[in-house]
């Protein structure tokens, strides 16, 4: 039977799990992969480990944070790309089941399955379980749920698989842009799910088939004493209400709606990072003038 090529992504900067996160890609069942390691370590850890499997595609990048993932993303060259970050493990059959969820589901294009967090050690912590049963959500769906509902019911990076087509679509500029906003500072994965998404579907599988690593003391995004851009996770909340606005996805008066959660923002937030103020005047602009 004939397999389409996946390409397994991993922009790479610790190296403490990195090991471990790699020898996950190499366990796979699946067995059309390519992996490719986009390192900008500043030593030669990642490099190292990468020498002992020749398998693997090591390539080193100059750039940083999301341009490091995009450029990852985009050097796949199979019909499906599948992230994972250099801390994060697949379960054995994770590309398998996702391959398989893409069969005959034409409009979709991301899959993403249930996960697990676990903690430095490897202990797991809690199951992320946004759904009862394995199924479709249009983008549109998506789009309502992670903006106005403000849960992100997806995950990250490593939860998902996406066609290749669709991220040259869109443009590598403009992965992470949402109406008029940049948020490759904060939800950058959030609105790359809605760009991959808005204009068809994702598929959502019922089974744990990521591992996501959150520890407070690694150097991660999740990490606020060590993301300095942590002030835009709370303004991109904003923000990715108001491109849901921009974009459709919800009414005017859902916009609306918002303000009790946006003020809850402001509030509790605003005085510490400036970027949440200037999203909030934006909202409130849109909320002024109504589009017709």
């Amino acid at each position: 039977m004939n397999q389409p090529l996946v390409s397994i992504v991993i922009p790479s900067y610790k190296p403490i799990h990195f090991e471990q996160c790699l020898r996950s890609a190499l366990g796979q069942s699946y067995l059309n992969v390519e992996i490719i390691v986009s390192d900008n370590c500043p030593t030669e850890e990642i490099h190292d480990i990468c020498k002992k499997f020749h398998s693997v595609i090591y390539r080193r990048s100059s750039v940083f944070r999301e341009k490091n993932v995009a450029s990852a993303i985009f050097s796949g060259g199979g019909d499906f790309i599948k992230p994972l970050f250099d801390d994060d493990i697949l379960h054995p059959f994770c590309v398998e089941k996702m391959v398989k969820a893409f069969t005959g589901n034409d409009s979709v294009e991301m899959v993403f399955s249930a996960s697990q967090i676990i903690d430095f050690d490897n202990v797991r912590l809690s199951s992320r379980r946004p759904f009862c049963f394995s199924g479709i959500t249009s983008g549109v769906d998506l789009f309502r749920i992670l903006s106005v509902g403000g849960i992100n019911v997806v995950g990250e990076l490593s939860s998902i698989m996406f066609k290749k087509t669709k991220i040259w679509e869109i443009g590598f500029d403009n992965l992470f842009k949402l109406g008029g906003h940049d948020f490759s500072r904060g939800l950058a994965d959030a609105a790359f799910y809605c760009n991959l998404t808005k204009y068809s579907s994702s598929y959502y599988l019922d089974e744990e088939l990521s591992y996501f690593r959150k520890d407070d003391r690694l150097f991660s995004n999740s990490n606020p004493v060590a993301n300095p851009d942590f002030g835009f996770c709370f303004s991109d909340g904003i923000e990715l209400i108001n491109s849901a606005y921009l974009d459709n996805a919800i009414t005017y008066e859902e916009l609306c709606a918002a303000s009790c959660k946006i003020d809850e923002f402001l509030n509790s937030h605003g005085e510490f990072y400036s970027s949440i103020k200037y999203s909030y005047d934006r909202y409130l602009s849109l909320c002024k003038n109504k589009i017709l």
